[in-house]
């Protein structure tokens, strides 16, 4: 699955490696400032290709847009489900009624750092077989592309009428994602710690769906709405890009957010050994 993220690039440097055309540098600097603990509900970078609002060419334009995580369908009479859709599995997302017709026409790319994941250390888990009541304390591990590029993730949005407010009103529309995942890779990690995890599906057997970037363009292409042809776009990457490492519990509440979140530790803390 995909539960927290980190995203650290600036605007201006998503704009060259993703050939945006068009975002919103006149906002406020804090508007687009670095984000180390992305959680769901928050807003977040996208990269989606769209006609843009009341221009006279209609011919779609790649942009960079700030959507809120948790995808409410646009049929949805509230959005209170959104924070639990956060993740739509590749298997079915083509036939899922909350997310089919965003696959068919609303694709975007959410740009990464890397995702963060939660291992239940050896100990705790033996406390959670003998039945002992105890909280298991998980040690969470930082999954990033080994060549330190962009972590492309798969997304979908969707757009949602709040219907309580008047048309111009600016809170009238949300604008809300989905991370795509897929099973985990059981191939060796291009960089495993020495005491952990030698594998993604080690860690947790979902990942976010990482797309390469000669896949870019065909999935953010508005034009492509068979499904068919769409699903051959959701393989996993080719094995052994990705690298993974133990950072600071730290990362587990929310309201923790600074580059300290993605130091690597040495080993496991204390009383989480993989």
């Amino acid at each position: 699955m995909c539960g927290r993220y980190a995203a650290s690039r600036r605007p201006e440097d998503l704009a060259g490696v993703f050939e945006i055309e068009k975002w919103e540098p006149e906002e406020p600097e804090e508007a687009w400032a670095p984000d180390f603990n992305v959680a769901p509900t928050k807003e977040v970078y996208a990269v989606l290709d769209r006609p843009l609002k009341d221009a006279a060419d209609k011919r779609p334009v790649r942009q960079l847009r700030k959507l809120k995580w948790g995808l409410v369908p646009s049929w949805a009479k509230t959005p209170e489900g959104g924070a639990r859709m956060i993740n739509a599995r590749a298997e079915t997302v083509h036939e899922k009624p909350s997310y089919r017709r965003a696959f068919a026409a609303r694709r975007c790319i959410l740009p990464a750092d890397g995702y963060y994941e939660w291992v239940t250390g050896k100990d705790e888990r033996e406390l959670e077989v003998e039945g002992r009541k105890k909280r298991p304390r998980k040690q969470p591990y930082f999954v990033l592309p080994a060549d330190g590029s962009v972590f492309a993730m798969a997304g979908l949005y969707e757009f949602w009428r709040d219907r309580t407010l008047p048309d111009d009103h600016p809170q009238g529309w949300w604008v809300t994602c989905s991370v795509i995942t897929t099973e985990a890779e059981t191939s060796p990690l291009a960089v495993a710690p020495a005491d952990g995890p030698h594998a993604l599906a080690d860690i947790h057997p979902r990942m976010p769906l990482m797309l390469t970037p000669d896949h870019w363009d065909a999935w953010l292409d508005p034009a492509r709405t068979d499904a068919e042809d769409l699903r051959s776009l959701l393989e996993p990457p080719p094995a052994g890009l990705m690298r993974a490492y133990p950072v600071s519990s730290a990362v587990s509440n929310v309201r923790n957010n600074g580059p300290e979140l993605l130091t690597e530790l040495e080993g496991p803390e204390e009383g989480t050994l993989f």
